[in-house]
């Protein structure tokens, strides 16, 4: 990849991105403050193909454990936003089915040899797009999967469930029908929302704000998780807020207040090691929580 003012043609990401300069250079174009329009436009470009296949991310886990986020990531997508005109996109040969967006469809133009190539499958109903990654096994029911998210391999996103903008979802878990997984490009910096590998969310819950959802969790259907919401350990008391611990069960809770009213908060009600979790069916799991 040239490293000069311009970016140039667009970069073959699977060929010319792959050392730590290009992606040092990516990084300081959306860092700097002096660049053209032409160069960010470029350069987002190539950002959104390197979303699209894995090769970065919005939010990384590190040796640490701890998830941080890739403030540049994000500061390349909203400058594919600010560099590129709103376009009409429909399928070919179809008068009923249309978009007009500044995002394509990931998978416009694709056909069965890169379904199978990819090892995805998507129904007809799942809108994905362009710059989200999508593992091998990973299954689409009508739902929609927005910029920048990264879903791992072997994970069911059910129908009507939303994924949203920079989200991260681990491999195999398994996102319930009507879930929302809440996003964030704005303020940059900001983490997105993470589920981690395994976990299982129920059906119309929803997790924003941020909170991480540590491994092997289970929520209950109807779990709502903010930033706000109080998590309260059942066994322990302890109160804490925007992580669930990992082989965590939650289910909806309320919690008194000292003015005699009780509020929404989320209560683990019990752990479950990984060997249980991998060989108990979830319903079983949940079933005499309460």
């Amino acid at each position: 990849m040239e490293h000069g003012c311009m970016l140039g043609e667009r970069v073959k990401v699977d060929e010319s991105v792959d050392s730590e300069a290009d992606f040092e250079y990516l990084q300081g174009v959306f860092e700097a403050e002096n660049c053209s329009q032409d160069e960010l436009r470029r350069a987002s470009e190539t950002a959104l193909e390197l979303l699209d296949i894995g090769k970065i991310r919005a939010c990384v886990k590190s040796a640490s454990g701890d998830w941080v986020v890739n403030s540049w990531v994000q500061k390349a997508v909203l400058a594919f936003f600010r560099t590129h005109d709103i376009n009409f996109m429909g399928i070919p040969g179809s008068d009923w089915c249309s978009w007009c967006d500044k995002i394509p469809a990931k998978f416009a133009g694709w056909d069965a040899a890169q379904f199978a190539s990819a090892s995805i499958r998507a129904v007809p109903g799942a809108y994905v797009r362009k710059s989200a990654y999508i593992g091998a096994g990973v299954v689409l029911m009508p739902s929609f999967v927005n910029v920048a998210a990264h879903v791992g391999a072997g994970t069911m996103i059910d129908t009507w469930a939303t994924v949203g903008s920079c989200a991260q979802i681990g491999e195999n878990c398994h996102i319930s029908g009507g879930v929302g997984i809440g996003g964030v490009l704005e303020p940059v910096g900001n983490r997105p929302t993470v589920i981690e590998n395994g976990c299982f969310i129920g059906a119309r819950s929803e997790v924003v704000d941020g909170v991480i959802i540590g491994e092997g969790s289970v929520l209950a259907m109807g779990t709502y998780i903010g930033s706000s919401t109080k998590i309260i350990d059942r066994e322990t008391g302890e109160v804490t807020f925007g992580r669930v611990p990992p082989y965590s069960v939650v289910v909806p809770g309320c919690a008194p207040t000292s003015g005699g009213a009780s509020l929404y908060c989320a209560v683990i009600v019990k752990k479950v090691c990984n060997r249980t979790r991998s060989r108990t069916a979830i319903n079983e799991i949940l079933r005499g929580v309460y």
